[in-house]
């Protein structure tokens, strides 16, 4: 009877047990994705980066809104008082004959509006208690204190170096600066793809005796172990080529892109510079106008001490002086959305803080 060994399709004599090791010693295209994938690990931590950086810019605006809700309620419930007063003393004049009904109806429509207002306010209050309390892990029985205030001097300062700042710190061109970078080392290591290729390959094996390799072989032993290198020679490679081919076209539309960002991040913090300038000069005249409102207040204060106003006529003026209130906390608070909109974008939050 023949008695004959066997082999397994791969070339390698059958075993009870195997263990293969390879490690790429030389293989460039290999080594240009490893990079490629860690400088997309670095994109990612960018684009958290900048998920923080939003949640930060709205939860400061909430607060800062909210320090602008419960002032503009403060005034509203003084404006309250006032209209009720005015009304009280136009039905009184009414009832003497010296008002028309008109007038009656005019100092309700105040009154009410006023009521509306306060209605409003206070639901929006109550939205963003809610939404500062998640933010911040507040329980719901635990009050939030603000105090209204002004953003800290540096945010300003910054404002004459803000393009160079963007064109360094902005996440979004830090992200495409990053895709230009992986691009380049996928597109390296592909161009080296007609280099040989070195792996290390060894293979460790458990032989058993009923496959005769005793009768085969004069030295036999059942615990095998094969060590080498496996050289490759692209010579004439397709997918190489391919590779290298994609590999450019990647690269040339990340560098489009790039320089897409860049003329967008130059416009937009133009754009945003210029609007902080616009709030800020609104801000200045509606300052200029609760002083002036103020003022005239003072004024009529005397003469009413003197005779020469009435009680309705003075409390018209507070409800004016009021809402000149009211629209100096309203610019006040655009100002700082701009502020706080410009320095996320150009990179610079951290303004705000110091």
């Amino acid at each position: 009877m023949e008695q004959r060994t066997c082999a397994t399709p791969g070339g390698r004599a059958p075993s009870i047990f195997s263990v293969s090791y390879t490690e790429q010693i030389f293989n460039e295209p290999l080594r240009g994705q490893a990079k490629e994938t860690q400088e997309q690990a670095k994109a990612q931590k960018i684009a958290l980066e900048d998920t923080k950086n939003s949640v930060i810019t709205r939860t400061a605006m909430a607060y800062l809104e909210l320090g602008k809700v419960r002032h503009s309620l403060e005034l509203l419930r003084k404006e309250q008082e006032s209209a009720e007063k005015i009304l009280q003393v136009t039905q009184e004049r009414q009832g003497e004959g010296y008002e028309l009904p008109v007038e009656v109806t005019k100092a309700q429509l105040t009154k009410a509006q006023v009521i509306q207002r306060i209605l409003q306010l206070e639901g929006r209050e109550d939205e963003l208690e809610v939404f500062l309390r998640y933010q911040l892990g507040f329980s719901e029985e635990q009050a939030i204190e603000v105090t209204p205030e002004e953003l800290p001097g540096e945010a300003e300062q910054a404002g004459d170096n803000l393009m160079a700042m963007a064109m360094t710190h902005n996440p979004g061109l830090q992200h495409a600066e990053s895709d230009v970078r992986a691009k380049e080392f996928r597109l390296k290591g592909e161009r080296r793809g007609y280099f040989p290729t070195l792996e290390l390959v060894s293979v460790y094996s458990l032989l058993a005796t009923f496959n005769n390799y005793s009768q085969f072989f004069r030295t036999f032993q059942r615990n095998n172990f094969n060590a080498g290198i496996d050289i490759r020679l692209p010579i004439f490679s397709a997918r190489t080529k391919a590779a290298v081919g994609m590999a450019q076209i990647n690269l040339e539309a990340a560098k489009v892109n790039l320089t897409n960002k860049r003329t967008e991040l130059g416009a937009d913090i133009r754009q945003k510079t210029r609007r902080v300038r616009e709030r800020d000069a609104a801000k200045e005249v509606a300052r200029l106008e609760l002083q002036l409102a103020q003022q005239q207040v003072a004024v009529q204060q005397a003469q009413f001490a003197e005779g020469k106003l009435n009680l309705r006529e003075i409390e018209k003026a507070r409800l004016e002086e009021n809402e000149k209130w009211m629209a100096y906390l309203d610019a006040n608070f655009q100002k700082q959305q701009a502020q706080l909109e410009l320095l996320r974008t150009a990179g610079q939050l951290d303004k705000v803080w110091q």
